[in-house]
């Protein structure tokens, strides 16, 4: 059995005599967790006893906090697959995800995925946790993936997320010349009727918005920088195909294979604040060689 996930904090002169309940909420402890905790095997103490949460804090108490263990789903094994960790603490982990590896498992590809290569990896670690990724990638674009060690940090991240405050870069080859040095795309998106896969610009999707700006003009292609301000599915492909310029490699949505045999999209920063140590964070991934091959055999104007 692996180690639970703890949290443990002392109570200032502020917290004399508030309820217990209260200090874990203002501590951002879901209902649902203090649910989980006291039905499915957690502990909450105070100076090394159990305590109730209606219990009244006095100043100085030690609190700790221990989340119930995490069972992966049934359908979810580990795998003994290499990660590219660039950062990890006991709250988080980053890594940077090669193309061709799917983020979770699907049924195409229930093989190989990056959660199950992190659950192989928790076990070995003796970490009682499941899966929690919280920025995804599609399985043939690269790079920086910000991945939960627990539910309630994910909670935690995910609040973060709703309010801008995880941020992603990514580097794109798209086809043809794009004029305008940087633009705005905003355009709804929503499936296409008859895919289960693909999407499309529609006027009664979800609101979607990418900025992006030119780094460098080729003969036949454009080196773009991204940045979304809406995390929809396959954004930046259906967004760059409506704007008449795929990604190359892109062939769902309308890019070729010419010169690179999967879409040229990498996700090449990563900021956020940390959600428990409270400090922004900033990670950088190179383009990756077959994207950088491209480049390199380009011609530029």
């Amino acid at each position: 059995m692996g180690k639970n996930f703890t949290l443990e904090y002392t109570a200032g002169a502020a917290e004399q005599g508030k309820m217990l309940r209260e200090f874990l909420k203002e501590k951002e402890i879901s209902k649902s967790a203090l649910t989980d905790i006291k039905f499915k095997g957690g502990f909450i103490s105070v100076n090394g006893h159990e305590a109730n949460v209606r219990y009244m804090l006095k100043s100085g108490d030690f609190v700790r906090v221990e989340f119930p263990p995490e069972i992966p789903s049934e359908g979810l094994k580990g795998e003994e697959i290499p990660l590219e960790i660039l950062y990890e603490d006991e709250h988080v982990l980053v890594v940077n995800k090669p193309a061709g590896m799917n983020t979770i498992p699907s049924r195409e590809h229930p093989y190989g995925s990056l959660a199950s290569a992190l659950i192989d990896y928790y076990e070995r670690s003796g970490l009682s946790a499941t899966t929690h990724i919280v920025t995804r990638l599609d399985r043939d674009t690269s790079g920086l993936v910000l991945i939960a060690k627990h539910s309630h940090i994910h909670h935690l991240f995910s609040k973060q997320q709703r309010s801008g405050g995880v941020k992603r870069k990514y580097e794109a080859l798209a086809e043809g010349i794009i004029d305008a040095d940087e633009g705005i795309i905003e355009q709804p998106i929503a499936r296409k009727q008859d895919s289960i896969i693909e999407r499309e610009v529609h006027p009664d999707g979800q609101y979607a918005c990418t900025l992006f700006e030119v780094k460098k003009r080729y003969e036949d292609l454009t080196h773009i920088s991204l940045r979304l301000l809406t995390g929809r599915t396959h954004q930046i492909r259906v967004h760059m195909s409506h704007l008449g310029h795929p990604l190359l490699g892109d062939t769902l949505y309308g890019g070729n294979k010419n010169k690179i045999s999967r879409q040229a999209l990498h996700c090449c920063e990563l900021n956020f604040i940390h959600p428990l140590l409270q400090k922004e964070l900033q990670f950088n991934a190179c383009l990756p060689t077959v994207i950088d091959s491209v480049l390199e055999q380009g011609k530029s104007l």
